[in-house]
Protein backbone atom coordinates (compact mmCIF):
# COMPACT_ATOMS: atom_id res chain seq x y z
CA UNK A 1 0.00 0.00 0.00
CA UNK A 2 1.70 3.07 -0.74
CA UNK A 3 2.53 5.84 1.91
CA UNK A 4 -0.33 8.40 0.56
CA UNK A 5 -3.24 6.73 1.57
CA UNK A 6 -1.42 5.08 5.02
CA UNK A 7 -0.57 8.79 6.14
CA UNK A 8 -4.18 9.85 5.00
CA UNK A 9 -5.97 6.50 6.66
CA UNK A 10 -3.95 7.62 9.95
CA UNK A 11 -5.40 10.94 9.63
CA UNK A 12 -9.14 9.64 9.57
CA UNK A 13 -8.21 7.61 12.23
CA UNK A 14 -6.97 10.09 14.69
CA UNK A 15 -9.83 12.08 13.81
CA UNK A 16 -12.33 9.21 14.53
CA UNK A 17 -10.75 8.96 17.86
CA UNK A 18 -10.61 12.61 18.58
CA UNK A 19 -13.69 13.04 17.86
CA UNK A 20 -14.97 9.82 20.42
CA UNK A 21 -13.07 11.52 23.16
CA UNK A 22 -14.99 15.25 22.25
CA UNK A 23 -18.72 13.44 22.72
CA UNK A 24 -17.94 12.95 26.33
CA UNK A 25 -17.05 15.72 27.28
CA UNK A 26 -19.28 17.88 29.30
CA UNK A 27 -19.38 20.92 26.78
CA UNK A 28 -21.03 18.69 23.83
CA UNK A 29 -22.90 16.17 26.11
CA UNK A 30 -24.71 19.62 27.15
CA UNK A 31 -25.21 20.92 23.89
CA UNK A 32 -27.45 18.33 21.58
CA UNK A 33 -27.06 20.14 17.92
CA UNK A 34 -23.39 19.85 18.69
CA UNK A 35 -23.31 16.10 20.10
CA UNK A 36 -25.34 15.39 16.77
CA UNK A 37 -22.96 17.06 14.69
CA UNK A 38 -19.73 14.83 16.15
CA UNK A 39 -21.63 12.21 16.01
CA UNK A 40 -22.64 12.14 12.91
CA UNK A 41 -19.19 13.05 11.91
CA UNK A 42 -17.59 10.23 13.65
CA UNK A 43 -20.38 7.38 12.32
CA UNK A 44 -19.08 8.46 8.78
CA UNK A 45 -15.84 7.33 9.38
CA UNK A 46 -16.43 4.20 11.24
CA UNK A 47 -16.36 2.45 8.11
CA UNK A 48 -13.14 3.83 7.13
CA UNK A 49 -11.39 3.03 10.38
CA UNK A 50 -13.03 -0.50 10.73
CA UNK A 51 -11.68 -1.52 7.21
CA UNK A 52 -8.29 0.14 8.14
CA UNK A 53 -8.22 -1.82 11.24
CA UNK A 54 -8.49 -4.76 9.26
CA UNK A 55 -6.34 -4.86 6.63
CA UNK A 56 -3.48 -4.13 9.31
CA UNK A 57 -4.55 -6.96 11.05
CA UNK A 58 -4.22 -8.65 8.05
CA UNK A 59 -1.18 -7.72 6.68
CA UNK A 60 0.55 -8.76 9.93
CA UNK A 61 -1.00 -12.28 9.47
CA UNK A 62 0.44 -12.36 6.15
CA UNK A 63 3.86 -11.16 7.65
CA UNK A 64 3.64 -14.19 10.08
CA UNK A 65 2.58 -16.52 7.51
CA UNK A 66 5.29 -15.36 5.14
CA UNK A 67 8.15 -15.50 8.12
CA UNK A 68 6.27 -19.34 8.53
CA UNK A 69 7.57 -20.37 5.28
CA UNK A 70 10.80 -19.20 4.97
CA UNK A 71 11.24 -21.37 7.80
CA UNK A 72 8.92 -24.28 7.94
CA UNK A 73 10.44 -27.54 6.87
CA UNK A 74 7.53 -29.54 7.03
CA UNK A 75 6.07 -30.45 3.47
CA UNK A 76 2.37 -30.31 4.96
CA UNK A 77 2.59 -27.33 6.52
CA UNK A 78 4.20 -25.32 4.10
CA UNK A 79 0.83 -26.71 1.77
CA UNK A 80 -1.48 -24.95 4.22
CA UNK A 81 1.25 -21.86 4.77
CA UNK A 82 1.34 -21.37 0.81
CA UNK A 83 -3.05 -21.61 0.95
CA UNK A 84 -3.05 -19.40 3.89
CA UNK A 85 -0.65 -16.59 2.00
CA UNK A 86 -2.68 -16.67 -1.22
CA UNK A 87 -5.65 -16.13 0.54
CA UNK A 88 -4.29 -13.11 3.02
CA UNK A 89 -2.92 -11.80 -0.25
CA UNK A 90 -6.73 -11.99 -2.12
CA UNK A 91 -8.30 -10.13 1.00
CA UNK A 92 -5.43 -7.58 1.68
CA UNK A 93 -5.67 -6.44 -2.29
CA UNK A 94 -9.49 -6.46 -2.05
CA UNK A 95 -9.40 -3.96 1.37
CA UNK A 96 -6.43 -1.81 -0.18
CA UNK A 97 -8.65 -1.46 -3.22
CA UNK A 98 -11.90 -0.02 -0.85
CA UNK A 99 -9.21 2.14 1.21
CA UNK A 100 -7.91 3.98 -2.09
CA UNK A 101 -11.54 4.75 -2.64
CA UNK A 102 -12.04 5.52 1.18
CA UNK A 103 -9.82 8.69 0.84
CA UNK A 104 -11.12 10.09 -2.10
CA UNK A 105 -12.69 13.77 -1.15
CA UNK A 106 -16.48 13.35 0.05
CA UNK A 107 -18.81 16.12 -2.21
CA UNK A 108 -19.79 18.70 0.19
CA UNK A 109 -23.40 18.57 -1.36
CA UNK A 110 -23.84 14.56 -0.73
CA UNK A 111 -25.51 15.23 2.88
CA UNK A 112 -28.53 17.18 1.46
CA UNK A 113 -31.58 17.12 0.59
CA UNK A 114 -32.81 17.42 -2.72
CA UNK A 115 -35.64 18.49 -4.81
CA UNK A 116 -36.52 16.49 -7.69
CA UNK A 117 -38.32 17.14 -10.85
CA UNK A 118 -39.74 14.82 -13.86
CA UNK A 119 -41.10 15.75 -16.68
CA UNK A 120 -42.59 13.62 -19.53
CA UNK A 121 -41.20 13.68 -22.91
CA UNK A 122 -41.43 11.83 -25.84
CA UNK A 123 -44.63 9.64 -26.14
CA UNK A 124 -47.39 11.52 -25.06
CA UNK A 125 -49.89 10.25 -22.38
CA UNK A 126 -47.34 7.01 -22.08
CA UNK A 127 -44.56 9.52 -21.21
CA UNK A 128 -46.83 10.55 -18.38
CA UNK A 129 -47.81 7.12 -17.25
CA UNK A 130 -44.02 6.42 -17.38
CA UNK A 131 -43.08 9.56 -15.74
CA UNK A 132 -45.97 8.88 -12.93
CA UNK A 133 -44.17 5.27 -12.36
CA UNK A 134 -40.35 7.00 -12.27
CA UNK A 135 -42.05 9.12 -9.49
CA UNK A 136 -43.52 6.20 -7.42
CA UNK A 137 -40.42 3.97 -7.32
CA UNK A 138 -38.43 7.43 -5.92
CA UNK A 139 -40.83 7.67 -3.49
CA UNK A 140 -41.19 3.89 -2.41
CA UNK A 141 -37.26 4.03 -2.62
CA UNK A 142 -37.28 6.96 0.18
CA UNK A 143 -39.84 5.32 2.02
CA UNK A 144 -37.33 2.36 2.37
CA UNK A 145 -35.13 4.48 3.71
CA UNK A 146 -37.05 6.44 5.79
CA UNK A 147 -37.06 9.07 4.00
CA UNK A 148 -40.06 12.33 4.04
CA UNK A 149 -41.28 13.26 0.49
CA UNK A 150 -43.14 16.28 -0.61
CA UNK A 151 -45.27 17.43 -3.27
CA UNK A 152 -44.09 21.39 -4.20
CA UNK A 153 -45.51 21.36 -7.93
CA UNK A 154 -47.52 18.92 -10.13
CA UNK A 155 -49.25 18.73 -13.82
CA UNK A 156 -51.47 15.33 -13.82
CA UNK A 157 -52.45 13.94 -17.01
CA UNK A 158 -56.03 13.18 -18.51
CA UNK A 159 -55.20 9.06 -17.54
CA UNK A 160 -53.15 9.43 -13.95
CA UNK A 161 -49.38 10.06 -15.21
CA UNK A 162 -47.86 13.02 -14.43
CA UNK A 163 -46.42 15.68 -17.66
CA UNK A 164 -44.38 17.37 -14.68
CA UNK A 165 -43.86 17.03 -11.19
CA UNK A 166 -42.05 18.02 -8.71
CA UNK A 167 -41.17 16.81 -5.22
CA UNK A 168 -38.83 17.26 -1.95
CA UNK A 169 -36.96 14.02 -0.15
CA UNK A 170 -35.63 15.56 3.21
CA UNK A 171 -32.93 12.81 4.99
CA UNK A 172 -30.47 11.15 5.69
CA UNK A 173 -27.11 11.53 3.00
CA UNK A 174 -30.09 11.68 0.08
CA UNK A 175 -28.19 13.56 -2.82
CA UNK A 176 -25.29 11.26 -2.46
CA UNK A 177 -27.42 8.13 -3.34
CA UNK A 178 -30.03 9.90 -5.86
CA UNK A 179 -27.33 12.46 -7.64
CA UNK A 180 -26.60 10.13 -10.33
CA UNK A 181 -30.78 9.73 -11.60
CA UNK A 182 -30.39 12.89 -13.63
CA UNK A 183 -30.87 12.14 -17.11
CA UNK A 184 -33.31 10.79 -19.69
CA UNK A 185 -34.64 7.31 -18.71
CA UNK A 186 -36.41 5.61 -21.52
CA UNK A 187 -39.37 3.23 -21.54
CA UNK A 188 -40.04 0.09 -23.70
CA UNK A 189 -43.43 -1.79 -23.06
CA UNK A 190 -46.89 -2.32 -24.89
CA UNK A 191 -48.96 1.15 -23.61
CA UNK A 192 -52.47 0.84 -22.51
CA UNK A 193 -53.51 3.10 -25.17
CA UNK A 194 -51.88 0.62 -27.62
CA UNK A 195 -54.50 -1.65 -29.33
CA UNK A 196 -52.51 -3.79 -31.85
CA UNK A 197 -50.29 -4.91 -29.29
CA UNK A 198 -46.70 -3.57 -30.44
CA UNK A 199 -43.94 -1.74 -28.26
CA UNK A 200 -43.64 1.88 -27.67
CA UNK A 201 -40.78 3.56 -26.49
CA UNK A 202 -41.41 6.84 -24.42
CA UNK A 203 -39.21 9.09 -22.00
CA UNK A 204 -39.17 10.81 -19.20
CA UNK A 205 -36.44 13.28 -17.94
CA UNK A 206 -34.96 13.57 -14.34
CA UNK A 207 -33.56 16.35 -13.00
CA UNK A 208 -31.93 16.22 -9.21
CA UNK A 209 -30.80 19.45 -7.07
CA UNK A 210 -29.42 19.58 -3.84
CA UNK A 211 -31.52 22.02 -2.23
CA UNK A 212 -30.40 25.16 -1.60
CA UNK A 213 -29.52 27.36 1.60
CA UNK A 214 -29.97 31.34 0.90
CA UNK A 215 -26.16 31.45 2.03
CA UNK A 216 -25.53 30.26 -1.53
CA UNK A 217 -27.31 32.06 -3.67
CA UNK A 218 -28.39 35.63 -3.17
CA UNK A 219 -31.75 36.41 -4.91
CA UNK A 220 -32.69 40.03 -5.32
CA UNK A 221 -35.88 40.47 -4.93
CA UNK A 222 -35.69 43.19 -7.79
CA UNK A 223 -34.71 39.83 -9.95
CA UNK A 224 -38.23 38.62 -9.87
CA UNK A 225 -41.00 39.19 -11.49
CA UNK A 226 -44.43 37.51 -9.51
CA UNK A 227 -47.04 36.48 -10.76
CA UNK A 228 -50.47 35.45 -9.29
CA UNK A 229 -53.23 33.20 -11.27
CA UNK A 230 -56.18 31.24 -10.64
CA UNK A 231 -54.80 27.52 -10.22
CA UNK A 232 -56.29 24.87 -13.27
CA UNK A 233 -57.55 21.78 -12.08
CA UNK A 234 -59.46 18.81 -13.41
CA UNK A 235 -62.63 20.21 -12.51
CA UNK A 236 -65.50 19.95 -9.16
CA UNK A 237 -64.33 21.13 -5.86
CA UNK A 238 -60.57 21.05 -6.80
CA UNK A 239 -60.84 24.17 -8.69
CA UNK A 240 -59.22 27.00 -6.53
CA UNK A 241 -61.90 29.85 -7.04
CA UNK A 242 -59.22 32.30 -5.53
CA UNK A 243 -56.01 33.74 -7.50
CA UNK A 244 -53.67 31.35 -4.95
CA UNK A 245 -51.19 29.93 -8.09
CA UNK A 246 -48.00 31.57 -8.57
CA UNK A 247 -45.10 32.07 -11.44
CA UNK A 248 -42.04 33.39 -10.43
CA UNK A 249 -39.72 34.70 -13.01
CA UNK A 250 -35.75 35.10 -12.21
CA UNK A 251 -35.31 38.00 -14.78
CA UNK A 252 -31.06 37.61 -15.04
CA UNK A 253 -31.45 34.01 -15.87
CA UNK A 254 -34.92 33.47 -17.67
CA UNK A 255 -35.99 30.81 -14.80
CA UNK A 256 -39.47 30.44 -14.68
CA UNK A 257 -41.59 28.18 -11.55
CA UNK A 258 -45.00 27.48 -11.08
CA UNK A 259 -46.62 26.22 -8.51
CA UNK A 260 -50.33 25.85 -7.71
CA UNK A 261 -50.56 22.86 -5.18
CA UNK A 262 -51.53 24.54 -2.54
CA UNK A 263 -54.61 26.40 -1.84
CA UNK A 264 -52.64 29.25 -0.28
CA UNK A 265 -50.62 31.74 -2.15
CA UNK A 266 -48.36 32.16 0.66
CA UNK A 267 -47.64 28.43 0.41
CA UNK A 268 -47.05 28.32 -3.10
CA UNK A 269 -44.69 31.35 -3.15
CA UNK A 270 -42.93 29.82 -0.71
CA UNK A 271 -42.67 26.44 -2.42
CA UNK A 272 -41.51 28.26 -5.98
CA UNK A 273 -38.52 30.09 -4.32
CA UNK A 274 -37.65 27.03 -2.82
CA UNK A 275 -37.33 25.53 -6.32
CA UNK A 276 -35.80 28.68 -7.64
CA UNK A 277 -33.30 28.50 -5.35
CA UNK A 278 -32.16 24.86 -5.81
CA UNK A 279 -32.50 25.71 -9.92
CA UNK A 280 -30.14 28.84 -9.36
CA UNK A 281 -27.67 26.91 -7.00
CA UNK A 282 -27.71 23.62 -9.47
CA UNK A 283 -26.67 26.32 -12.58
CA UNK A 284 -23.98 27.70 -10.47
CA UNK A 285 -22.41 24.41 -9.71
CA UNK A 286 -22.76 22.48 -13.02
CA UNK A 287 -20.37 25.38 -14.26
CA UNK A 288 -18.14 24.59 -11.73
CA UNK A 289 -18.44 21.29 -12.35
CA UNK A 290 -17.94 21.37 -15.72
CA UNK A 291 -14.76 23.36 -15.23
CA UNK A 292 -13.13 20.99 -12.87
CA UNK A 293 -14.18 17.42 -13.64
CA UNK A 294 -15.59 17.28 -17.42
CA UNK A 295 -14.33 13.85 -18.08
CA UNK A 296 -15.78 12.09 -15.30
CA UNK A 297 -18.81 13.72 -16.07
CA UNK A 298 -19.14 12.65 -19.37
CA UNK A 299 -18.98 9.18 -18.14
CA UNK A 300 -21.34 8.97 -15.06
CA UNK A 301 -23.24 12.13 -15.83
CA UNK A 302 -24.94 14.10 -13.12
CA UNK A 303 -25.56 17.11 -14.98
CA UNK A 304 -25.94 16.17 -18.50
CA UNK A 305 -29.88 15.90 -18.89
CA UNK A 306 -30.01 15.37 -22.39
CA UNK A 307 -28.00 12.08 -21.95
CA UNK A 308 -29.98 8.89 -21.89
CA UNK A 309 -28.97 7.13 -19.04
CA UNK A 310 -30.95 4.42 -18.38
CA UNK A 311 -34.33 2.13 -20.14
CA UNK A 312 -36.88 -0.11 -18.28
CA UNK A 313 -37.75 -2.85 -20.85
CA UNK A 314 -40.95 -4.19 -19.69
CA UNK A 315 -41.06 -7.57 -22.33
CA UNK A 316 -37.84 -8.66 -21.11
CA UNK A 317 -38.27 -7.57 -17.68
CA UNK A 318 -34.75 -5.76 -17.84
CA UNK A 319 -33.70 -2.46 -16.49
CA UNK A 320 -29.90 -1.00 -18.58
CA UNK A 321 -28.14 1.71 -16.86
CA UNK A 322 -26.34 2.26 -20.12
CA UNK A 323 -23.41 4.71 -18.65
CA UNK A 324 -21.87 1.49 -16.68
CA UNK A 325 -23.42 -1.01 -19.22
CA UNK A 326 -24.83 -2.71 -16.40
CA UNK A 327 -28.14 -4.82 -16.95
CA UNK A 328 -30.14 -6.17 -14.40
CA UNK A 329 -33.57 -8.51 -14.85
CA UNK A 330 -35.73 -7.32 -12.29
CA UNK A 331 -37.95 -4.47 -13.37
CA UNK A 332 -40.55 -4.91 -10.94
CA UNK A 333 -38.65 -4.85 -7.80
CA UNK A 334 -36.39 -1.86 -9.05
CA UNK A 335 -39.87 0.23 -9.96
CA UNK A 336 -41.09 -0.78 -6.63
CA UNK A 337 -38.21 0.90 -5.10
CA UNK A 338 -35.17 -1.74 -4.94
CA UNK A 339 -32.53 0.87 -6.31
CA UNK A 340 -29.66 0.21 -4.04
CA UNK A 341 -27.73 -2.76 -6.19
CA UNK A 342 -28.24 -0.33 -9.27
CA UNK A 343 -27.08 2.81 -7.16
CA UNK A 344 -24.16 1.14 -5.37
CA UNK A 345 -22.95 -0.08 -9.00
CA UNK A 346 -23.15 3.56 -10.19
CA UNK A 347 -21.30 5.26 -7.71
CA UNK A 348 -18.56 2.87 -7.46
CA UNK A 349 -17.73 2.60 -11.30
CA UNK A 350 -18.00 6.79 -10.31
CA UNK A 351 -15.39 6.39 -7.46
CA UNK A 352 -13.14 4.61 -9.90
CA UNK A 353 -13.08 7.26 -11.93
CA UNK A 354 -12.36 9.69 -10.29
CA UNK A 355 -9.29 7.74 -8.38
CA UNK A 356 -8.07 7.03 -11.69
CA UNK A 357 -7.84 11.02 -12.52
CA UNK A 358 -6.61 11.51 -9.05
CA UNK A 359 -3.50 8.95 -9.44
CA UNK A 360 -2.76 10.85 -13.16
CA UNK A 361 -2.96 13.96 -11.31
CA UNK A 362 -0.02 13.21 -8.85
CA UNK A 363 2.26 11.71 -11.83
CA UNK A 364 4.86 14.10 -13.01
CA UNK A 365 4.29 15.09 -16.64
CA UNK A 366 8.23 13.70 -17.07
CA UNK A 367 6.91 10.26 -15.43
CA UNK A 368 9.63 10.70 -13.11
Amino acid sequence: MSNLIVENMKRIRERYEELGHDLMSQDVLSNPAEFTRIAKERSALEPKVNTFKTYLKLTEQLGTTRELLREEQDSEMLELARSEEASLENQCGTLEEELKLMILPEDPMDGKDIILEIRAGTGGEEAALFAGSLYRMYTHFADINGWKTEILSSTPSDIGGFKEIIFSIVGSDVYSLLKYESGVHRVQRVPVTESSGRIHTSAASVVVLPEAENVFIDINPNDLKIDVYRSSGPGGQSVNTTDSAVRITHIPSGMVVTCQDEKSQHKNKAKALKVLHARLLDKERDKQESERTAVRRSMVSTGDRSAKIRTYNYPQNRVTDHRINLTLYRLEEILNGALDGLIEAIRLEDRKKALEEQSKATVPENGA
